[in-house]
Parts: structure tokens; sequence; C-alpha cells
């Protein structure tokens, strides 16, 4: 039985005077107060109720504390309750929602086509990316894990869900065509969580995401996590989330003591030496632009003036993009050039400069694409280039996103400039970056079976990136 005939399951009280939301819920909306009090947060994972194989992992991995998005959640998902979790980008939210995922799955077998749980998230590279996180814990478990997205075939996606499935990770266009396939049930998911909500909404796939939410089974728990919590979203807790344990920390969302914000102020004429001189630095920077066909041109200039320099949006091929992504962890790149594409679902250790070429359209863009830096406890530092016709627009955007940045005005080659980012003058010698993929031509393709020219499995390719819509890196296709 699927919920499109049930009333709503959480009647949707308002928050109580005092209660820990942050202050930046209040231009979001009011997340509900639970009923049941909440179980206490833990100071170690030890505590917690959960297979000893994820604890071995934790272990092997040197994980040996949970971050306080994780501590606070992780009692009350393996216990079943619903929960919604606030925490900013890099904060530890995939394991807070996976451990209790693989927890509560551990130990079940799906049949084909049926997998027993969902998390649902709004991008390619955010799907490949949680996959990959959560796969060695799966592994320990012997759970089987599929990422099931755009840009891959849908033949061997459907191999893989009539093999058997535990947990599937999905973007909701891919989802959307597999169920309406019949490739796919979800009435017998018993764990649903939703990662990214915000983004989701924003991209137009709310009610893609209440259709799925009404198939899985009536009495399955639901867990949504998210850096940001807006209005859009407050449709989807007040209707299928019951009696909800609300944790949000880090309430800012993103102005952490770890992260630096700066704005610096400079003039058209010398927008573009300033970027040559930043993505010069000695250093790996992801460089942030609106359109595809931008990066495209900035990194033509880059590669003329020595910087080894490439661009990541939606018009690159899903193996290009895979592979840039590598080289860019590798160093074989060390300016990526990217669209909106690559603010969400992109962790490169390490990572401690972000450089928005162009303001972000809203303090939510702003939020993410510096997330990219800054995480898991590591210092960084975003930056921001403004021309003098966009200085009242920033200053808007920041006051919304409850940062106070250091403004500076720069020039190419200034102290300043090198001081914030690492900035110095290109060599002039021109590089060359090597293709990331030689592809095969299609009329060359064979069309019968063939094991070398089969894709890799879902859950093994590293990363990708969504499509785009015009010039914009969104895209509806997941």
């Amino acid at each position: 039985m699927n919920r499109s005939s049930r009333s709503p399951r959480h009647a949707g009280s308002r928050s109580a005077p005092g209660s820990s939301t942050g202050s930046s819920s209040r231009r979001e909306f009011a997340v509900p107060v639970s009923v049941v009090p909440a179980l206490p947060a833990v100071e170690s994972f030890d505590e917690l109720d959960m297979p000893k194989e994820l604890l071995s992992v934790l272990t092997r991995k040197g994980v040996t504390s949970p971050f306080p998005i994780q501590a606070a959640t992780l009692p009350n998902s393996l216990a079943g309750r619903d929960v919604l979790g606030r925490g900013r980008t890099g904060s530890g939210k995939t394991i807070a929602f996976g451990l209790a995922v693989l927890a509560r799955t551990a130990g079940q077998q799906a049949e084909p086509r049926c997998p027993v749980a969902l998390i649902l998230v709004p991008t390619r590279e955010l799907a490949l990316q949680v996959t990959e996180a959560l796969t060695p814990y799966a592994h320990a478990l012997r759970l089987r894990m599929t990422a099931l997205v755009g840009g891959m075939p849908v033949r061997r996606q459907a191999q893989v869900l009539n093999r058997g499935a535990e947990i599937v990770v999905a973007t909701p266009g891919r989802l959307k065509d597999l169920v309406e396939r019949g490739l796919c049930r979800l009435d017998g998911v018993g764990v649903t969580v939703l990662d990214e909500a915000d983004q989701m909404a924003d991209m137009g796939f709310l009610p893609e995401v209440t259709e799925f939410l009404e198939r899985v089974a009536e009495d399955g728990q639901t867990m949504l996590f998210s850096a940001t919590l807006d209005r859009n979203v407050d449709r989807l807790v007040r209707r299928f989330l019951k009696d909800p344990v609300t944790h949000s920390v880090d309430p800012s969302a993103g102005a952490v003591s770890t992260m630096e914000h700066h704005v610096l102020h400079v003039r058209n004429s010398d927008k573009n030496a300033t970027i040559a001189h930043i993505a010069a630095r000695d250093g790996r920077v992801i460089m942030f632009i609106d359109t595809k066909h931008g990066a495209d041109r900035l990194v033509e200039n880059l590669l003329a003036s020595g910087v080894k320099a490439a661009a990541l949006h939606g018009g690159k091929s899903q193996p290009q993009r895979t592979r840039t992504l590598e080289q860019f962890r590798t160093g074989q790149v060390a300016a990526l050039v990217a669209t909106d594409v690559a603010a969400r679902g992109i962790h490169v250790d390490g990572l401690d400069l972000v450089v928005n070429l162009d303001p972000p359209g809203d303090h939510k863009d702003y939020l993410h694409r510096g997330g990219r830096t800054a995480r898991a406890g590591e210092s960084g530092t975003v930056v921001t280039l403004v021309l003098p016709s966009q200085r009242r627009g920033m200053n808007r955007m920041m006051t919304t996103a409850g940062i106070t940045p250091v403004t500076t005005e720069v020039r190419a080659g200034d102290e300043e400039l090198t001081r914030i980012t690492g900035a110095r003058v290109p060599t002039g010698v021109p590089v060359v970056i090597p293709d990331p993929v030689v592809e095969r031509p299609r009329h060359s393709r064979p069309t019968g079976r063939n094991r070398h020219s089969r894709p890799a499995p879902a859950a093994r390719v590293r990363q990708t990136a969504d499509g785009s819509r015009g010039t914009s890196s969104r895209s509806r296709n997941g």
C-alpha cells in the first residue's frame, strides 16, 4: 500500500520559542518540534547500536569520533525515528544518514527490481560521490549498492536491479524513468533519504519526489538532510515526516570559523589578468563561472598563459567529466573552471581555495560553491570577484547568507591579492593538458554484447556531472 490516499503524516506544529533551529530558519521556515523527546547525542561511535562491521570500517578509515551532525542524528535514526537534519556542506551528512541506512538494512536481501532502501539526490555527481563514500561500508555488511543516474545505459542499470540491489542511490529523473518502465519498484523501500532536498525542489523535481514518497512503504522511515531548508521543502516535511527529530548544526550553513570569506573589488579592465594570476597560484583551485562557453574560453586563455586548467560543465561528455575530475584530484590540472555543476557533490581532499569569478545567483549557491573547501574541519578560503556594477547585489547576498566578508580592492600583481589567494604571475609558457578521454567513434561501437565495451558498474564510477539547460549547469535529466 502506498501513501497517496493517506492523510498527512505530520500535522505541522511550528517551532517553539527558543528551539535550537538556528537564526537562518526564520528566513526559511520554522521546523516542526518533536512530540517524542530526541535521544541525546553521543561522543563516540562505540556508543551507538551499530553492526560491528561498520565500526571496523570506521576504525580502518581512522574515523575516531563523530561530527556534530552525526553525533546528534545517529542515535535517533538508528532507532527508526524520522530525522530532519540541517548542516553545512562538508559537515558529514553523508556518513550521518549512510550509517543509519546501512545498519537498518543489514541482513535484508532485496528481491529483483525491489530495493529496500532509497537515497535520493539531485545530481549525478552527488549520487556517485554518495555511492563511492558508502560502498566500503556496504561491502562490509554484504549489501549491494548501486547508483541510478542519467548519462549511463538504462539497460545496464536494469540488469543490476534485476539481480537485486538492497540500496539504490538515485537522481529523480533516472529513477522516474526506471519506475515508469517497470524496471524498479519502490513499495519495498523501508528507509528513504532525501539528500539536498532544497536543490531538488529548486530544479523542479518536487512532483517526482512527492510521487516517490507516496510509493515507498507507508510504515517506513524517512530522513531529510540538507545544508539549507527553504519553504519549498516545507511541504515535504509536513506531509511525509512523522514526528521528526530535528537537528540543526552549524546553523549558518557555511559561515564557519575554518572558512574565510573575501570579496575582491576588481576593475573591468583588470579582471582577466586578476583571474590568471589567481589561477597560477601554487596549489589547486576551483573557479566558478556562470556559463559553459565562458568556462571553455577561459580555459583556452589560461592554458595559453601557462596555467594547467580544465573545464567542467554539462556540455562535456560523462567520461570526459569523470576523468577531468580525476586529473584535478591528482594534480595534473591545477585550476578547475566549473559551472554550478560542481557546486555540490564534489569532494577533493586538501582544497583550500574556491573563487567565484561570477557572483552566484543566490545565497544558497554561494554557500554550496564555498562548501567545496573547508570540509570536515579543514580550513579554506572563499573569494568572490566583484565588478563595480555588482557590488550592491553582492552586499545583499552576503547579508542574506549571514556572512560578513573581508572586502578589498585589488589589481593583478597586488601584494594583497597574493596574500589572500596565493596569486602569482603566470609563466606565459603555453601548456597542454592531455585529452581526458579518447572516445570511440559511434559508428564503430558494436551493437551486441562485448566485454571490452561494457560500461563500468555505476558504483565504481567516481564522479560525473549533471547535464545543462542552455548555458546553465542544472538539468532535470538526472
